[in-house]
């Protein structure tokens, strides 16, 4: 395997594990409270998971459609209406599975992957 061919496959293995935990940092954001996209793009940003409209978007939609959120529409004095996205019961729900099963999971990959002296 080339250098080249190995950081391809460093990258795309790095964009998958981010892909895997989004939903869950989606859920996570809007359990603070109220938010439309971009700052949820924004909370993303900062904590250095990239996402771009054309991902969270649909996101957004499949979670909508699983009953996880529910949106309001809410004037805007820049502009059109924005849409704020927030958490139902059941996504509150769904994020305290999510939370324990990912506390056992960062539990797991910890004690695999610790270094032995």
């Amino acid at each position: 395997m080339t250098i080249e061919n190995t950081k391809a496959n460093i990258e795309n293995t790095k964009a998958q594990m981010r892909k895997g935990v989004l939903e869950f940092c989606i859920l996570s954001t809007l359990s603070e409270g109220d938010a439309y996209p971009t700052e949820i793009i924004e909370r993303m940003k900062k904590a250095k998971l990239v996402v771009v409209e054309g991902t969270l978007y649909p996101l957004l939609t499949r979670l909508k459609n699983l009953e996880l959120l529910s949106y309001r529409w809410e004037e805007s004095t820049s502009g059109p209406p924005r849409k704020y996205y927030r958490l139902t019961e059941t996504g509150e729900r769904f994020l305290r599975e999510l939370e324990s099963t990912w506390d056992e999971l960062v539990n797991s990959v910890n004690e695999v992957t610790k270094k032995k002296k």
